[in-house]
């Protein structure tokens, strides 16, 4: 399968349709001089106030604009990096013209390229959280970036001075790492939707089904509901 620089034209949609050209593209960072390069199997789309016809009240940018999602607000192909729970850097492609918001959640991913460097970045987190480096697991190929924290921490991307890295232009950000976004020629065919992941209330049920996957890809996470969205 053979893979092109994506282009601020091609990101320049909503994001829920924008979300599932993602799949099988490529996200390659060198941070720290390791490289890393992800296929992306599993997304999220996510709309702010004002863009597309049905407002998305699991979206970041839901109430307009903050300091925290102002990335989502600029120009296509930029990278929204956000810490969720206080722990994880979760990475998303930014969506739509600038002035409105969108961001695609990276969910999932394949380590294709440097999976020594992605397995050291995921022990070490989980060094910091362990009581000694005996309690580290032995991650397995699949799970090394299964998971929007796991793909965060695989990619060597952090929050909050890799947010708004430009995945286009591939120009260093200010702590010095570079992102590059690939897609591929020809769109995936097998793609499943459904249902958000863990995203409380309607904006986690069938109403959003703005969840897209490689299917029977083996890294793509298992799906588990937000509270109350039943």
């Amino acid at each position: 399968m053979s893979h092109h620089r994506a282009t601020r034209t091609e990101l320049g949609g909503l994001a829920v349709d924008v979300a599932p050209r993602l799949l099988g593209g490529l996200l390659a960072t060198v941070v720290d001089g390791a490289e890393v390069v992800l296929r992306i199997t599993e997304v999220e789309a996510y709309h702010g106030l004002g863009t597309g016809p049905v407002a998305d009240p699991g979206s970041h940018a839901r109430m307009g604009m903050t300091a925290r999602n102002a990335t989502m607000w600029g120009e296509p192909g930029h990278l929204y990096v956000y810490l969720s729970h206080g722990i994880h850097s979760c990475v998303n492609v930014v969506t739509g013209s600038a002035g409105s918001a969108g961001g695609v959640l990276l969910r999932a991913g394949e380590v294709v390229v440097g999976s020594d460097d992605a397995r050291r970045r995921r022990q070490a987190r989980t060094r910091d959280r362990a009581d000694a480096v005996s309690c580290v697991p032995d991650i397995r190929e699949r799970d090394l970036a299964r998971g929007p924290g796991r793909f965060g921490q695989a990619s060597g991307l952090r929050h909050p001075v890799d947010d708004g890295l430009d995945a286009v232009s591939a120009e260093p950000g200010p702590s010095g790492s570079v992102a590059r976004l690939d897609l591929l020629d020809e769109p995936v065919r097998e793609v499943a939707s459904g249902p958000r992941v863990g995203v409380a209330g309607v904006a986690g049920t069938a109403t959003f089904p703005w969840r897209f996957w490689i299917l029977g890809d083996p890294s793509v996470s298992v799906f588990r509901p937000g509270r109350g969205a039943r």
